[in-house]
């Protein structure tokens, strides 16, 4: 019997009351407040009391996860807030120093900002994506935020209260009608943020709208939710988790395929008894959970972490879905891992599973192009070389043309490659820059006609 418990959330003021934070040295928690205030901090009573080992901070993986450490920021950058902090500077200050610091942290990479929002009769369509022809990514107002903050997240920008750097859209249908007119798009993710934050009413002003008949061409509704792994309660004892799953029934029995892209960035987030629950209620409604997570230095750059993670995974129930490359953005010179690196993390744990974890591709790069894949280090006609594909591109026929770079043991992301076999660009090169250049425009002239 999965006992109730009432979520309780711990932000940046908490850090000096949590009592297990008593572990850490007063110069480690002066370092973990200094930057929480740049970069966002959530965590809760369910990570805090059932995740962490606190017999094992501030190596813990978990801890690592969920509480800013000092090498986050560069070293200049850590200084002046903390000298801030130390000062007792204003709040105006500190937020503007926090802002300063943010701006050169590549707070949206892969074009977010404009290369991946769509148009509608030259008016641009708020807190949406569409980088890949059948995928839509819809950003709910209500679901910008989460149960807890990762540490390495990608999409941070989203919680430090820049509307500069927000994506979010609002409950007006503005993309439900940007999805009628584009009949292409087969597959709609709701992500943020976390969209599992939101209420079942909220839920359900996204999700059963799609169940229409004038969306019959909408036949994948994807859901990317770390809530499984930091607040599985949302689907066993909360007050709306019965509800919930009752919406997930209801989107099967509508005939579409439900998806849960569950992020599991350890082995230690499905080790819990209510965990275990939350994913067999889930499942019992006929939705399918697919999982994901970074390759992330501190917290699971390691082979054997990602073999019991994906077994685990596989025993109930879910299926492996991606290894991710950290992206090019925040803290990421803390978490990354050099590309020749994280391929042979996943070919170590990947030659010592069965077929059925196999469905796990990666290691994968999101960059501004498409999605690519490290397919392999290997040594051609004297030269060393990465072998590429991509997964997922702008141009669908850029997917599995095998494309090489030469092997640069420091690099960590896909501009930091360059051609092999003497080459002097990627086969997509021009295309890809012809393309951006168009969506400028695009942009340039809407903002035009807006100013």
């Amino acid at each position: 019997m999965i006992e109730r418990k009432k979520m309780k959330l711990y932000g940046v003021r908490h850090l000096d009351k949590l009592p297990e934070l008593n572990k850490l040295s007063e110069e480690d928690r002066f370092a973990t407040k200094v930057v929480a205030t740049v970069l966002p901090f959530r965590t809760n009573n369910y990570v805090v009391e059932e995740l962490i080992d606190w017999d094992n901070v501030p190596n813990d993986p978990m801890f690592q996860l969920t509480f800013t450490q000092k090498g986050m920021l560069k070293k200049e950058h850590f200084n002046k807030m903390a000298d801030a902090i130390r000062r007792d500077a204003s709040s105006t200050e500190i937020k503007s120093i926090a802002n300063e610091i943010r701006y050169e942290l590549n707070p949206h990479p892969a074009g977010q900002m404009t290369a991946n929002i769509p148009f509608d009769d030259d008016e641009m369509i708020p807190g949406v994506q569409h980088k890949y022809r059948e995928t839509a990514l819809i950003f709910p107002s209500a679901g910008q935020t989460c149960h807890a903050y990762c540490t390495f997240c990608f999409r941070w920008a989203q919680f430090v209260g820049l509307n500069d750097l927000k994506f979010a859209t609002d409950e007006s249908n503005r993309f439900q009608g940007y999805l009628k007119k584009h009949r292409e798009i087969t597959d709609v993710l709701f992500t943020g943020g976390d969209p599992m934050v939101m209420t079942l009413d909220k839920l359900k002003v996204y999700i059963e709208p799609l169940l229409q008949p004038e969306f019959d061409h909408i036949r994948n509704i994807r859901i990317g939710t770390k809530s499984i792994a930091y607040w599985p309660y949302k689907y066993v004892t909360d007050k709306d988790a019965d509800g919930v799953l009752q919406l997930f029934e209801k989107v099967i029995k509508a005939g579409k395929h439900l998806a849960i892209m569950s992020h599991y960035n350890h082995w230690v987030e499905l080790s819990t008894d209510v965990s275990k629950e939350a994913v067999r209620r889930i499942r019992n409604t006929g939705a399918e959970i697919r999982t994901q997570s970074p390759l992330i230095k501190h917290i699971n750059n390691d082979s054997a972490i990602w073999e019991k993670m994906w077994k685990e995974q596989v025993k109930q129930g879910m299926i492996p879905y991606y290894m991710f490359i950290e992206r090019n953005t925040g803290a990421k010179e803390y978490f990354e891992v050099p590309l020749g690196e994280a391929f042979q993390i996943f070919r170590d744990a990947y030659k010592k599973l069965s077929g059925l974890h196999r469905t796990v591709r990666g290691p994968s790069m999101s960059a501004t192009p498409g999605k690519v894949a490290i397919e392999g280090v290997t040594t051609i006609n004297g030269e060393k070389v990465y072998m590429l594909n991509f997964i997922q591109g702008r141009n669908a026929d850029w997917v599995k043309r095998p494309f090489f770079a030469k092997y640069d043991k420091n690099a960590t992301w896909l501009t930091d490659l360059k051609p092999a076999f003497g080459k002097d660009k990627f086969f997509y090169t021009d295309e890809l820059e012809t393309i951006l250049e168009e969506r400028r425009l695009k942009v340039e002239k809407i903002m035009n006609l807006a100013g």
